[in-house]
């Protein structure tokens, strides 16, 4: 029976390279928004989805972390994938022909000193897969490129003018993979994640002091992040992204100091560290 990984995006995006290199066993399936990925795993059309979350250079993805929040989903995994970004156009086209540049918004921001010193007009277009979709099978005119992955450009028939042109080296995407059921490793069996989000009560110093349990415990936190809570500038909600399982001592006492301080407390997820954060320290 086929196994189905949801993505967004079309044919040749980063997200299907990242399905591939880290879940070769699952078939990807496209999807044309973030919303409609989830839902792919919400109803059980895919089994699992691999969602964008973070880039290196421009910042978090916009709306995933909502949608993460609003559904009943399980992280049970990440994936870090190197970015190389080419500027694809027509098959007749050279660089100096290109006037305009048609790509994901994520990606025309890890671009953004490349496409202003060249002097290019930048579009946002839902994906950059589909940049290269449209640009081959629609537009095909040879003024305006596509940023997107080299393997997007070969599947839909367009020339490379330019290669890895991302601001800053080192450019990577943070993935999670998505499921509608938990899959926690056993406590002690690897190196884990933990993903918690939170909302805190209304008391002076309440991060302080719920963030100070982690500290004490030598809990090593990697990531946090807070969201204006129903559009009210007076309450925030709380990503967290911690080393560690939730049943060894030291994370364990930390979420219960958290408790004392957090109206609501959610586990997203307990998964396998990616060797790329120890690769890359």
């Amino acid at each position: 029976m086929t196994k189905l990984i949801s993505y967004q995006g079309e044919p040749g995006a980063y997200s299907e390279m990242a399905c591939q290199l880290m879940l070769p066993d699952y078939t990807p399936l496209p999807c044309l928004t973030f919303e409609d990925a989830f839902e792919a795993v919400t109803t059980g059309k895919a089994e699992l989805g691999m969602i964008a979350t973070e880039n290196s250079i421009a910042g978090r993805v916009a709306d995933v972390h909502s949608l993460l929040q609003q559904g009943n989903f399980h992280i049970v995994g990440e994936c870090f994938l190197p970015i190389i970004h080419h500027l694809h156009g027509m098959p007749d086209a050279k660089l100096e022909d290109i006037k305009v540049v048609h790509s994901h918004v994520m990606s025309l921001a890890q671009c953004r000193k490349w496409i202003r010193d060249h002097g290019l007009q930048p579009i946002t277009k839902l994906d950059n897969a589909g940049a290269c979709n449209e640009l081959a099978n629609v537009l095909k005119d040879k003024s305006i490129g596509a940023i997107a992955s080299e393997l997007a450009g070969q599947m839909y028939g367009l020339k490379s003018l330019a290669v890895d042109i991302a601001d800053k080296k080192n450019n990577t995407t943070r993935f999670l993979v998505l499921s509608r059921e938990p899959k926690t490793p056993p406590v002690g069996s690897c190196p884990c994640m933990t993903t918690l989000l939170f909302r805190l009560r209304s008391v002076p110093a309440a991060l302080y002091k719920a963030l100070g349990g982690f500290a004490t415990n030598g809990v090593n936190i990697t990531k946090i992040e807070s969201y204006l809570v129903d559009g009210r500038f007076t309450a925030a909600r709380f990503h967290l992204d911690v080393e560690g399982h939730p049943e060894e001592v030291g994370l364990r006492n930390a979420i219960e100091e958290l408790k004392f301080f957090a109206e609501e407390l959610k586990i997203l997820g307990t998964y396998p560290k990616s060797p790329f954060r120890t690769s890359n320290k």
